[in-house]
């Protein structure tokens, strides 16, 4: 039992630094945003990257305690 408590414990801290994370980072340069008129479009590609590295980072923890 107690390493199902380190793990939720582990996962808590992960979750509160990726929510920081999130709030800080917003919108990054390399984002696409187009608006015209009623119709506005955002594809955020930079920050689908930042994310894709830290949940590889974070996976890849995850499996060293495994």
């Amino acid at each position: 039992m107690m390493n199902a408590g380190k793990l939720f414990i582990l996962l808590g801290i992960i979750f509160v630094v990726i929510g920081l994370i999130w709030t800080f980072i917003g919108r990054l340069p390399g984002d696409i945003s187009f608006k015209k008129g009623n119709f506005s479009f955002h594809f955020p590609i930079m920050t689908s990257i930042v994310v894709s590295i830290i949940l590889t980072l974070v996976f890849y923890i995850l499996g060293k305690f495994r």
